[in-house]
């Protein structure tokens, strides 16, 4: 038995059971990590002395007969974007290279809480900015299925992490697709929540009216166990809803027959793999012999949300941005300034990679006088027609089903130079995005060179549960 390969509910019952214990279990971890990383490079951080300590303590509470939470003693990679106390927390910029939180972030004390032993910090794009998790002063990671290809990204290193079994699940954040598309790319399950599902704080923001907190896994029934602790109303997010939490297992073991799925043909067409549309359609036809109505939908301001994306998105990060001024904390600037223009000149000028630079400039331009008009207000007009769209066609399916990414994962440096190829990835992922609805990255086939390919499942707002049901299905199916 491969103690690393093991899902929550495999790894939770061999500890119950005695069969192994928590520390035998983050070693295997630890163990895999020694082998493989030095190729991969998912993490930035390695605390594997915090993390067998922590599993040590779990394994005197099992001993002593204590009843613990699922994830108790279950090792976890996380994002290093999440606040996490006496470890260095750095969104893979130069800036935060040395930033060691004094706090954790909400979802970090909720599982800390429950017993989490956490195995390290993963690496990502900078500040989350990128998809491909290229864009990381710690360097790119590659994907475990072919280590010429990219993870994805922003949270690459949390999804390659997983898929190279370093870790029993991960941590990571979703703002325009950034868990979705890197689960569908190393061929783990990966799911973005609902805005406000999840609490926001202690992470770094991106882009605060789309930033979202959710977690990869093996498997929808681990994906629903830790949902059920990350999820709830939190008073320091004050855009966490109040809405009751429903017990996300209890999905799982509801019947699929008589859901009816949309698939939107915007999703279908030009751009799209012909191998990535064919997995989809071809898993679909099998729902349908399982008893569900499949109805083709549109959504017609989907064309739109990439445009929507890199307006009002760029426009929140070039705000959240500003408070990273080497004075506080972050890394002092190299050259010695004259003045504290030329301080924060030099401070950001060295701290901030190309990609961020990019975004900010594009950002500011979008909220100056003269273009905000023009621009971030028309913008989120649009935006609001996107959500209409999907409150429409909600009206008429329970789910829609569509692919995550319109290719595989491509080939390390093929879109680095190339800014719009690499925004034009995340183009099925953005508009869920954009509605602030719930989506669920599951793995349905590999294309004739093996690479992974994802399903997505997308459901109105606060119905994480729909996503569940079906992915659970999907992973059931023969």
């Amino acid at each position: 038995m491969e103690l690393n390969k093991l899902t929550i509910r495999e790894a939770m019952s061999g500890l119950r059971a005695k069969k192994f214990s928590s520390e035998e279990l983050t070693l295997a971890c630890l163990k895999a990590i020694e082998e493989r990383d030095s190729e991969i490079n998912a993490f930035i951080t390695v605390d594997g002395e915090g993390a067998v300590k922590s599993a040590r303590g779990i394994d005197k509470r099992l001993a002593a007969g204590e009843e613990l939470h699922d994830l108790a003693g279950i090792p976890v990679a996380v994002k290093d974007i999440f606040n996490t106390m006496g470890v260095r927390s750095t969104c893979a910029s130069p800036i935060l290279r040395d930033f060691v939180p004094p706090y954790d972030a909400t979802v970090i004390e909720l599982l800390k809480q429950k017993g989490m032993v956490m195995i390290g910090k993963t690496n990502m794009d900078e500040f989350a900015c990128g998809a491909s998790t290229e864009h990381s002063c710690f360097g790119v990671t590659r994907n475990p299925h072919n280590t010429e290809r990219v993870s994805g990204g922003s949270s690459g290193g949390s999804a390659a992490a997983l898929a190279a079994n370093m870790s029993i699940y991960s941590l990571g954040t979703d703002t325009g697709g950034s868990i979705r598309q890197p689960a569908s790319f190393c061929g783990v399950h990966g799911l973005k929540v609902t805005y406000g599902r999840v609490s926001r704080s202690g992470v770094t923001s991106l882009a605060s009216s789309w930033d979202t907190i959710g977690p990869f896994a093996r498997n929808t029934e681990d994906i629903a166990t830790i949902l059920q602790v990350l999820a709830g109303k939190d008073r320091r997010d004050l855009t966490t809803s109040p809405k009751e939490v429903p017990n996300y297992a209890d999905f799982l073991s509801q019947d699929i027959k008589g859901m009816t799925i949309g698939l939107p043909k915007e999703y279908f067409g030009e751009g799209v793999d012909t191998e990535v549309s064919e997995a989809i359609k071809n898993k679909v036809s099998q729902l349908e012999k399982s008893g569900l109505n499949v109805k083709e939908v549109t959504l017609p301001y989907t064309k739109y949300a990439v445009s929507v994306y890199y307006i009002t998105m760029p426009a929140e990060l070039s705000a959240n941005l500003e408070r990273f001024d080497a004075i506080r904390y972050g890394k002092k600037p190299e050259d010695t300034p004259h003045n504290m223009i030329e301080y924060y000149f030099n401070a950001r000028g060295e701290g901030f990679g190309d990609e961020i630079k990019r975004r900010i400039m594009i950002g500011t331009y979008a909220l100056s006088a003269g273009y905000y008009d023009a621009y971030y207000k028309r913008a989120m007009k649009v935006r609001t027609r996107i959500i209409e769209d999907f409150k429409k066609v909600f009206e008429d399916v329970d789910v829609l089903v569509a692919p995550v990414s319109p290719f595989v994962a491509f080939k390390v440096g093929e879109m680095v130079n190339d800014p719009l190829a690499m925004y034009m990835s995340d183009a099925l992922t953005i508009p869920a995005s954009a509605a602030g609805i719930p989506a669920l990255s599951v793995p349905v086939a590999s294309n004739n060179e093996g690479m992974p390919i994802g399903m997505q499942i997308i459901a109105p707002q606060f119905e994480e549960g729909r996503c569940l049901k079906l992915g659970h299905a999907l992973d059931n199916l023969k």
